[in-house]
């Protein structure tokens, strides 16, 4: 079996996982009808397989909303902090190409990538907190612009104080509770 396909049982149980999540948290999903996800999901096992990796690594992937201009449903992981198997990394594979020691196992790029997802941005990310209160105790890498990348920089953000904060840290940076949230396009 390829990669990026699941089993029949694993389709059935992610499905499963996540038909109980929308129904749950309806407030992130308004207007969005869970057999219309269902469809989508049914036809796309590449897009089956990145949830799966989502819902593997912590991040509890739920639809937050519905592109009209693409017809996509946008999934983003809604785990109340950054996902605990994402964590640890440093923003991109030329920043844990540049650490000489104490390397990290990875980065959020290349994770990401590896799972067929993309990072979320600042404006998602901020979008994502209208939704509830996540990464009070964590913080989470976002897209980073070229400028402030090539300078060797790279941005995350967190939520403390009921507010939402944005920061800068070399990207060849990681902690223990930083990690990345993804978002996926079905």
């Amino acid at each position: 079996m390829p990669k990026s396909e699941l089993s029949a049982e694993q389709q059935r149980v992610l499905l499963n996982t996540l038909k109980v999540r929308f129904e749950k948290y309806l407030n992130r999903h308004k207007d969005v009808n869970w057999n219309d996800v269902q469809s989508k999901l049914k036809a796309n096992n590449e897009k089956m397989w990145s949830l799966y990796e989502m819902e593997k690594t912590g991040g509890e992937p739920d639809v937050v909303g519905y592109d009209k201009d693409s017809d996509k449903f946008l999934f983003v992981d809604c785990s109340e902090q950054t996902p605990q198997e994402r964590r640890s990394i440093c923003y991109d594979h030329r920043a844990l190409e540049s650490r000489k020691e104490y390397k990290p196992l990875n980065s959020a790029l290349n994770m990401a990538s590896d799972m067929g997802i993309d990072l979320l941005t600042e404006q998602e990310y901020r979008e994502l907190q209208q939704l509830g209160e996540f990464d009070t105790k964590t913080s989470s890498w976002v897209k980073t612009p070229p400028g402030i990348r090539d300078l060797g920089g790279a941005l995350y953000c967190d939520r403390r104080y009921n507010q939402v904060f944005l920061y800068h840290n070399g990207a060849d940076s990681y902690y223990a509770v930083r990690g990345f949230r993804g978002i996926l396009k079905v």
